[in-house]
C-alpha cells in the first residue's frame, strides 16, 4: 500500500505565506502525496509551485464556517478552478441544516456541484457540530446532490475526525461517496485506523511527519 497517496497535505491557517506554500508543495512533490489543500486565494501560487508534477490541488470554498451565500460559494469555486484547482472542498452550512432547511442545504451543495461540472466536490460536514441523526441526514443530502467526497472536519471547530463518525458515514454512503478523514490525524497509527474503517483520503497538516515515520519503520525493518 502506498500510504502517501492517501494524503491531502493541508495548509489552511490564515497566516500562510508564499514561503509556507512552497514548502507545502515541495513536501508533496518529494513524498508523492495525492494532493495539497489550500485556501482558494492560494491556489494560483500553489499551481506555480507544482508545475509539471502530478500533485493535485484541493481548494476550500466557504471556509471555514460555510455561512457564505450559495452565489458566493459558486463564484469562489469557479475562480479556484480557473486558478488551477483540481478539487473543491465546500463547507456545509451547519446552521441551515440544524434549522431543518434540508432543501436549502441540498440546493447550496447542488448549485456548487453543477457549477464545477466534472471537478470532484467534497463537502466538509464538521462532525463535531452534528448529532448522529444530522450526520445521517447530510449523508443522504450529499448522495442526492452527487457529491464525490464527504470530509469530516475543517480543523477550526471543537475537534476533528472520529472513527465512530467515519464508520457511520461509511455505513450510510457505502461506496457511493468517498470519505476524507480530516483533522487530528497526526501519526501513522491513527491514519491507519481511519483507513481501516473506510477513509479513502486523509486530510492532515502532518503528512510529511507521518511519511517520515513510515520511512523510519521501513529502515528499521
Amino acid at each position: 500500500m502506498q500510504f502517501q497517496a492517501y494524503f491531502n497535505h493541508s495548509l489552511l491557517k490564515p497566516s500562510v505565506t508564499k514561503r509556507d506554500l512552497k514548502q507545502l508543495c515541495d513536501d508533496a512533490i518529494q513524498y508523492k502525496f495525492y494532493s495539497v489543500c489550500v485556501n482558494s486565494y492560494n491556489v494560483r501560487a500553489a499551481k506555480s509551485f507544482l508545475l509539471k508534477n502530478d500533485v493535485k490541488i484541493s481548494a476550500t470554498v466557504g471556509f471555514p464556517f460555510g455561512t457564505a451565500s450559495t452565489t458566493a460559494k459558486v463564484t469562489e469555486a469557479r475562480k479556484a478552478i480557473e486558478d488551477g484547482a483540481n478539487e473543491i472542498e465546500m463547507v456545509l452550512n451547519i446552521g441551515m441544516l440544524k434549522s431543518t432547511n434540508y432543501v436549502g442545504v441540498y440546493r447550496d451543495i447542488r448549485d456548487v456541484k453543477l457549477a464545477i461540472k466534472n471537478i470532484p466536490l467534497k463537502v466538509i460536514i464538521e462532525i463535531s457540530e452534528l448529532s448522529k441523526n444530522e450526520i445521517l441526514r447530510v449523508c443522504q443530502i450529499c448522495n442526492d446532490a452527487n457529491v464525490d467526497y464527504i470530509k469530516t472536519s475543517t480543523g477550526f471547530s471543537k475537534s476533528g475526525a472520529t472513527l465512530i463518525a467515519v464508520k457511520i458515514i461509511k455505513k450510510t454512503v457505502r461506496n457511493q461517496i468517498k470519505i476524507e478523514a480530516s483533522h487530528g490525524i497526526n501519526d501513522l497509527d491513527t491514519a491507519l485506523r481511519f483507513i481501516d474503517v473506510g477513509a479513502d483520503r486523509i486530510g492532515t497538516s502532518y503528512a510529511d511527519r507521518i511519511t517520515e515515520e513510515i520511512m523510519n519503520q521501513q529502515i528499521v525493518a
